[in-house]
């Protein structure tokens, strides 16, 4: 494509984003704190689903001095249900770096913004460019979508080897003159218009320079390399009651869910029941023998990378005295107290049936 062209591409496609972009709180300001947020929670996550989590945690931590004197666990509270809380330990982290060693100031540049932890190149181009207009490309998934249709490339999108091919021509797509409005223009019409299935082409202010398009292979891009199947992991937890107090863990700060409490528990063994391994799983995390007085219930949940089906029991406690040798925390709380806990989605999804169990049995 010659420069030409690439200059009316750019000029047609930030016209459409003037004109049709949606109104979200983030696009309403300037303050680099505020765009570095919403990029953040925009990881992996949707932008329904993110708005009312951008405006409670900038309510309860409006700057970046805020984020960083705050404790971990009122973040990691804060940030309950998003998922992928590794982004709030991270966040929480590199707010503290900035206040305790740049006098409180987000860096204006990206080799220093990158040096901050859960910083890497796309949040840092996003916010660089955004925030301080800075002349550098974003890519994620819907920009390579668009990138792959307009320019018809082969390389899948989903293969790390690929990264190059798509890097190259976002920079050269990249207006330099606007780079920030120019990089929500091609998220945005990746999200709306350049859709994975089923693209609006119709609806699309590109369709000249689209070479799938034109040669009518908008649903054979991008090119995908095919997944192994998502493994499915049988766990069972114990809900432990004593003295009217339910038990809590707390998980190690780092990996997946680091950080957040949930109810004693791990992975079923072949030659073992759930209810075997509730109260095998208690015994060496936490050292107690309990019994197993119900079966609550049964849930599913969906991570990135694998699936788990969960049953999940009423247990009592028999004997013993806590040791930790997986959790770095306990607590023992009654359920008025459990909201006070950061908790992940898949605890969360049981807890209503645990609240009911227990009133029904203070009932009787």
């Amino acid at each position: 494509m010659k420069k030409k062209e690439f200059n009316r591409l750019r000029n047609q496609l930030i016209r459409w984003y003037r004109k049709d972009h949606r109104v979200l709180p983030w696009r309403e300001t300037n303050d680099p704190y505020h765009i570095w947020v919403s990029e953040v929670m925009l990881q992996q996550t949707q932008v329904n689903t993110v708005l009312s989590y951008y405006r409670r945690f900038l309510v309860r931590f409006p700057d970046v001095e805020s984020l960083a004197r705050a404790d971990l666990q009122a973040v990691l509270k804060a940030w309950e249900g998003l998922g992928y809380y590794g982004r709030a330990r991270n966040l929480h982290e590199a707010a503290r770096s900035i206040v305790d060693d740049l006098e409180g100031k987000i860096p204006d540049t990206l080799e220093a913004f990158l040096t901050l932890p859960g910083v890497g190149e796309y949040i840092g181009a996003a916010v660089q460019s955004i925030a301080f207009h800075r002349p550098h490309a974003v890519l994620d998934g819907n920009v390579k979508r668009l990138l792959a249709r307009l320019f018809l490339i082969i390389a899948p999108v989903n293969r790390s080897g690929s990264l190059a091919a798509f890097r190259g021509a976002a920079a050269d797509l990249l207006d330099k003159r606007n780079p920030g409005t120019f990089n929500q223009a091609v998220m945005e019409l990746g999200a709306l218009v350049c859709k994975p299935k089923n693209p609006n082409c119709e609806a699309c202010p590109l369709p000249s320079f689209c070479q799938a398009y034109q040669h009518q292979q908008t649903n054979n891009y991008p090119k995908k390399v095919k997944r192994k199947p998502i493994p499915e992991h049988h766990v069972a937890v114990g809900v432990v009651l004593k003295d009217n107090k339910v038990l809590i863990t707390r998980r190690k700060p780092e990996g997946l869910l680091g950080g957040l409490w949930e109810f004693p528990g791990g992975e079923v063994k072949n030659d073992e029941t759930a209810e075997q391994a509730c109260t095998r799983e208690i015994k060496e995390e936490v050292a107690l023998r309990v019994g197993v007085v119900s079966y609550l219930t049964r849930i599913k949940h969906a991570y990135t990378h694998f699936k788990i089906v969960m049953d999940v029991f009423i247990c009592s406690f028999l004997s013993g005295k806590i040791r930790l040798t997986g959790p770095v925390d306990y607590r023992w709380i009654t359920l008025n107290e459990i909201d006070h806990y950061p908790f992940p989605k898949a605890n969360h999804k049981f807890i209503p049936f645990l609240k009911a169990f227990v009133k029904e049995l203070s009932q009787q």
